[in-house]
């Protein structure tokens, strides 16, 4: 009986990055490097002053601190495969790379999917604050941040299951720095029409349903905070909103930019869009939520006090 399942003559892939030139490599892994270490530091600093701060234990700093620790994961799913493949072989085995899609995709949309649940924070404590306390109580928080991990990886599930359909038999090369999985349905040698539909659709909706649920909240806010007779209440009012109005710009803006074209239009300058929501988003958000956030500003000010003026251990008497 012939198999139903077809299974991948390709036992492994060959991940180009951004150039083959053996001169380019290693001014690339010290880059990458960098940017990589600059994200680890920011985004721990970022959960450390949340949990060490009495002031900072809110809903909006709670999703803020899983924000980070997503972006932790998401940049460590990329980077380090990146950093050994330039300065080794860039091959990555078939399951690898199936792996690394799914949780590249399960990441990214969590991180999208908690976008969206601090805009339905700022939503509630702008526009309705007198019900904020009840209506984002630590179980109703806890929930959100759980369905936004459960829908992400089940999403992503779909996808890679799809993908592991298809069959690869002739090139095995893939011209990109990660497993994206428009990169590898250009590589199939099977019918790739119902992954393509799935992205068009489902993944279409994905995408830009939290987008709408962010645009909807905002366009809310705008008109409170319109309302608002001072122009100190109004300038108080958006300074909370800034932050994380440019986080979203950065991430949906790189994101609608690679995902929401045709396959056959997929080129090298989506790598360099994939780079931004990836590596650059993550890098960034610290610097945005710290330079932009009087309140962080002053948690990390006094996490840094704290550290510094903790007391040394006393020597052994002789």
């Amino acid at each position: 009986m012939e198999k139903i399942n077809q299974t991948s003559s390709v036992s492994e892939f060959i991940l180009m990055g951004f150039s083959s030139r053996p001169e380019d490599q290693k001014p690339l892994f010290i880059l990458f490097l960098t940017m990589y270490l600059v994200t680890m530091i920011g985004n721990l600093l970022i959960i450390l002053a949340i949990r060490s701060d009495p002031q900072l234990q809110t809903p909006m700093y709670f999703f803020l601190s899983f924000l980070s620790f997503t972006d932790i994961c998401f940049t460590t799913t990329i980077v380090p495969r990146m950093l050994m493949n330039f300065l080794s072989e860039k091959t990555i085995s078939y399951a690898g790379c199936l792996t690394q899609m799914y949780f590249i995709y399960a990441l990214g949309n969590t991180d999208s999917c908690l976008l969206v649940v601090m805009a339905f924070d700022r939503y509630v404590a702008i526009c309705d604050p007198f019900r904020y306390v009840t209506a984002m109580n630590h179980c109703c928080c806890i929930l959100l941040v759980a369905f936004s991990c459960s829908f992400s990886h089940l999403h992503s599930l779909l996808h890679t299951l799809l993908l592991n359909r298809l069959t690869f038999c002739d090139s095995n090369i893939i011209h990109h720095f990660l497993c994206d999985i428009n990169p590898l349905l250009k590589l199939s040698c099977s019918s790739t029409f119902v992954n393509e539909i799935m992205i068009m659709s489902e993944g279409s909706v994905v995408l830009v349903t939290p987008f709408l649920c962010i645009t909807l909240s905002y366009i809310r806010i705008f008109i409170t905070v319109l309302k608002i007779p001072s122009a100190a209440g109004k300038r108080k009012a958006f300074s909370t909103c800034g932050s994380h109005l440019t986080v979203v710009t950065l991430f949906y803006g790189s994101i609608f930019y690679v995902y929401l074209q045709p396959l056959s239009t997929y080129t090298v300058r989506d790598r360099v869009a994939t780079l931004a929501y990836t590596v650059l988003s993550s890098m960034l958000n610290p610097f945005i939520y710290s330079l932009r956030n009087k309140d962080m500003e002053r948690g990390l000010r006094k996490l840094m006090a704290r550290r510094k003026s903790k007391p040394e251990p006393l020597g052994s008497c002789s």
